[in-house]
């Protein structure tokens, strides 16, 4: 341990161990956490915290920027110290828990985290923020990801800091900290373009509220890159031709406008397949940097990018950050609230490009829940793009489970994004722009463009009998749900396999 990277002076005597972090804790206590995605996140003290509630009545409610990495969430659950979990996450054990009612979880727009803990609805007691350094003046300079780092520094009673030395000083600079004030007296966010810097490199904190300091070497856990696959391939290859399509009528040039992109095997898929495109001079606005975008920067497709975290492999994090100075200058972290603030979206124009579970023939999506009641990880920010895009693209394989389950369905199981907010639809069986159709159409064109022909027959059987009942959006509610009841009693959701089996 080196207390070189404390260069407050009154700080240096506070450095003490992750298990005696773990004394501050207290049952009943709201916790916020620095972490997005793997990025940046508490990888000491909230296991401290959980070892602890092995042996006590120890439980808290944690907030974090996003899904925590290295198993944390998992030894949480596992030790029974959560009862209330916001406001996204990733885990197994933790979804496991949260389905089984185990651990209550709140499903929040990414946007919205910040908001809630400056109105006071989150009173948080301690806040844990992982940093690379503490400068002369006491202010923080953090890691690979901002996520709801400043408003837990400024509304944190007590904040307990983690120093992480795997992570160059040189990474002072990548970081653009902005605090937004409470309503109403907020002004515009002034990013007019992707790479407007507006803020600051580190953040100056109060630092009467540091209470302990833990040093640690430890990287970010590796984000699980999955290579692509036949399907996601066919979709990346319909978004580029859609893209191709848009170009071709003069609706975008071949820079496109800014993109975002969720995280996964699909997005990076997508964001990969632009590498061998026509497009050029790409830039991002976005949550999460992934391993396709460094791609796309090195390849130089794109010119800038601008998130809140980055995910990475372990072969794209040892490049980055042993090339921290080389993208410094092509890359910038923001807090989430600016990185997915819905005025700075609608303003660029973004092109959102996020994942469902399901849609169904009119356009509307789900994001999170399998059969409509269990949690799979949450809506992220994807409502905050899909709301505010210039144009706003939902990508899901035509099929999961071997083709027992259609990704298109009748009635989806869970609403997160309405047909209102949903302008294109792409599956790897093709493409369907729903921009300027009404619900009668919209329905004709995602069956016979986007369903899997395995389904599409019995889609269209579906729609053709509700429209003879009438109505603006129809549908024949006894039947609105037979796919699901279908793989709910047969393990598939094909008709001929239910009639089959019973």
């Amino acid at each position: 341990m080196s207390l070189e990277r404390i260069k407050y002076e009154s700080f240096k005597n506070l450095v003490v161990s992750a298990e005696e972090t773990a004394q501050f804790f207290k049952n009943g206590m709201t916790v916020g956490s620095s972490g997005f995605t793997r990025g940046g996140d508490s990888k000491v003290v909230l296991k401290a915290l959980a070892e602890r509630a092995k042996n006590e009545d120890l439980k808290i409610t944690l907030l974090t920027g996003a899904s925590l990495g290295h198993g944390t969430d998992a030894a949480l659950s596992e030790s029974n110290a959560l009862t209330k979990r916001l406001p996204f996450q990733v885990d197994n054990v933790l979804r496991k828990a949260i389905n089984q009612g185990e651990v209550l979880f709140i499903d929040q727009h990414l946007s919205e985290s910040s908001e809630q803990i400056m109105d006071g609805i989150w009173n948080l007691d301690i806040g844990i923020l992982e940093v690379s350094e503490i400068l002369e003046d006491g202010s923080l300079v953090f890691t690979t990801s901002i996520g709801n780092n400043v408003a837990i520094a400024e509304y944190a009673d007590k904040l307990i800091l983690e120093i992480n030395t795997a992570i160059p000083k040189n990474i002072k600079g990548l970081h653009d900290i902005v605090s937004v004030p409470k309503y109403p007296n907020r002004k515009p966010i002034e990013i007019l373009k992707a790479d407007d810097r507006i803020g600051t490199e580190s953040l100056k904190i109060d630092p009467s509220k540091v209470i302990a300091i833990v040093f640690h070497d430890i990287e970010d856990a590796p984000g699980d890159i999955q290579p692509a696959d036949e399907a996601t391939t066919a979709i990346a290859n319909n978004i580029i031709k859609f893209f191709e399509n848009e170009v071709a009528q003069g609706k975008l040039t071949k820079s496109l406008m800014p993109l975002q992109c969720g995280i996964g095997k699909v997005a990076n898929a997508v964001l990969d397949g632009l590498q061998n495109s026509d497009f050029e001079d790409l830039v991002m606005y976005s949550e999460v940097l992934q391993d396709s975008t460094f791609n796309l920067i090195d390849s130089g497709k794109m010119n800038f990018a601008s998130a809140c975290s980055m995910t990475l492999s372990q072969a794209c994090y040892d490049r980055v950050i042993a090339n921290l100075d080389h993208y410094k200058s092509k890359i910038m972290l923001r807090p989430q609230n600016i990185s997915n603030s819905v005025e700075v979206i609608r303003r660029l124009g973004i092109i959102g490009i996020n994942t469902s579970l399901e849609c169904d023939i009119y356009g509307n999506v789900n994001s999170t829940h399998v059969l409509g009641k269990n949690m799979m990880n949450g809506i992220g920010g994807s409502g905050d793009f899909a709301r505010n895009a210039y144009i706003s693209i939902f990508v899901t394989a035509a099929t999961a489970k071997n083709g027992n389950i259609s990704s298109i369905v009748p009635m989806v199981s869970h609403h997160d994004h309405t047909e209102h907010d949903v302008d294109v639809i792409v599956t790897d069986q093709g493409v369907a722009d729903l921009r300027g159709l009404a619900p009668r159409e919209r329905a004709l064109v995602i069956i016979n463009n986007c369903a899997h022909p395995d389904y599409r027959a019995d889609l269209l059987d579906y729609y053709n009998r509700a429209a003879g009942f009438g109505g603006h959006t129809p549908h024949i509610l006894s039947e609105a749900f037979s796919f699901h009841q279908r793989l709910s009693e047969t393990g598939s959701m094909k008709k001929q396999l239910a009639t089959t089996v019973s």
